[in-house]
């Protein structure tokens, strides 16, 4: 629809200013048709840029005019420098035609949005459209948020039930009753599939804020919004950011931190040093497979199954070094410093950290990122699933060749260090930026050159 209206907007433009358009058009040598489709497609980059399709569900239509009002204005600033930049000297530069040209755009985009939001509203309003959802939490806080979702179906939330967080069923002077109980939140991946919960709302009482943790850990699906509704202590403490829904205060559990366009960019930036990487080292890398293929038996790519994004097992490739079979008789273990498992060549290789060049290929692919947390064996991710709380939010993102925690961190040899590079990389996932990608991506280069790796 953007792009329509956009396009819409630029014949509308043109029906104005004919002379002056024509004339540029003429200096550029570009037709009508062929620049009203790139400003198209000009105002979408922009509109994904300044996180305009971030958030579609139920925005507040004002919200959505300041939205629209500031990338607009982003836009028709880009526009003006380079206009100012192609310009000719020849041809006298009303400047104050991207104005009008902003204001087109701007009216028309802003109105495009405002009835699409008032249509949405109205829906809501009726009862259509709603996110299907589910409140964790059987106490008075539960209940409210459960009124206040009823009452005000512009929240677009339409509750199925209650979840059970404890022992407690029901709190008698919750007024809630048994019959809308629908779970216990150690069943909640099965609720969340058979019943399409699309929202989940975290509502337990104050004196139960340890459960908070058990709660995020098990309510950890990629498709799922969590919003937590904070007690007034919260509120007042300035701790948490929270998001005004039509007036009711809720905090979202884990947000998309980065951005579509930095998303792309990241993906781009995968691609690019991956193939320029394998196509500049592949005589290297020759070097290396012989060298692994004489040193000791066994072939010379690793194959290994581990745990990638939204928890989906994909095939990591390294180059090996270790003897074959070393864990046939011990089954998975811990690395350990000195590991007699480790071949003469894999012990330089990983103090290098060369015997991961061949995860570029899985880069490629799509499986792994640059940056991002180590994935992990099967065998480990079960163990750690029940032992370290929130472990699988590590899981939100692509695994990478390397990441903050192995930046920050020595590698595993106990379930303490595990819990240690878990922290670091929570602290990834929840603070993702492309800013601290290429941080990560200079440390380990500088790692690599000093031969720190183990």
């Amino acid at each position: 629809m953007d792009f329509l209206i956009v396009l819409a907007s630029w014949f509308v433009f043109h029906m104005f200013f004919t002379e002056t358009i024509n004339m540029h058009l003429r200096y550029f040598e570009v037709n009508f048709v062929t620049a009203g489709t790139a400003l198209g497609f000009y105002w979408v980059g922009i509109f994904i840029v300044t996180g305009l399709y971030k958030k579609l569900y139920l925005v507040s239509r004002l919200d959505e005019f300041f939205k629209v009002l500031k990338a607009t204005i982003l836009g028709a600033l880009v526009l003006y420098f380079l206009w100012d930049f192609g310009e000719s000297a020849s041809i006298t530069a009303d400047r104050t035609i991207i104005l009008y040209y902003w204001v087109f755009v701007f009216a028309i985009t802003s109105t495009n949005r405002f009835i699409i939001r008032t249509v949405q509203r109205v829906y809501a309003q009726h009862g259509k459209g709603l996110h299907r959802t589910i409140i964790i939490g059987t106490g008075y806080n539960a209940k409210v948020a459960y009124d206040d979702l009823v009452r005000n179906k512009t929240l677009g939330m339409e509750v199925l039930g209650y979840i059970q967080v404890n022992g407690k069923m029901v709190d008698p002077e919750s007024g809630i009753d048994e019959s809308e109980v629908i779970g216990h939140l150690d069943n909640i991946t099965e609720i969340i599939e058979s019943r399409q919960i699309q929202d989940v709302l975290v509502a337990v009482e104050p004196e139960r804020r340890k459960d908070l943790i058990d709660v995020i850990s098990k309510v950890d699906h990629p498709d799922i919004t969590l919003k937590l509704l904070p007690d007034f202590y919260q509120l007042v403490s300035g701790l948490n950011k929270t998001n005004q829904i039509f007036g009711m205060p809720l905090i979202e559990i884990s947000p998309e931190p980065m951005p579509l366009w930095e998303k792309g960019v990241k993906r781009l930036m995968d691609i690019i040093v991956s193939l320029v990487v394998l196509i500049l080292t592949l005589p290297f890398t020759a070097v290396i497979a012989m060298i692994i293929k004489f040193n000791s038996k066994g072939p010379v790519i690793y194959k290994q199954k581990r745990v990638g994004r939204n928890g989906k097992t994909f095939t990591m490739f390294k180059f090996r070094t270790m003897y074959e079979n070393a864990e046939s008789k011990t089954g998975p273990t811990w690395a350990q410093e000195n590991d007699p498992r480790v071949t003469k060549v894999g012990y330089w290789l990983r103090k290098l950290r060369l015997d991961e060049l061949p995860q570029l290929l899985n880069v490629l692919h799509g499986t792994m990122s640059l940056v991002g947390p180590r994935p992990e064996r099967p065998h480990f991710v079960d163990q750690f699933k029940v032992q370290i709380p929130l472990y699988t939010r590590r899981l939100r993102v692509r695994p990478g060749i390397t990441g903050w925690a192995q930046v920050k961190w020595k590698y595993d040899s106990s379930l303490d260090d595990v819990k240690e590079k878990t922290k670091y990389d929570l602290f990834y996932v929840e603070n993702t930026s492309l800013r601290m990608d290429l941080k990560i991506l200079i440390i380990t280069l500088l790692t690599m050159m000093k031969g720190k790796g183990q």
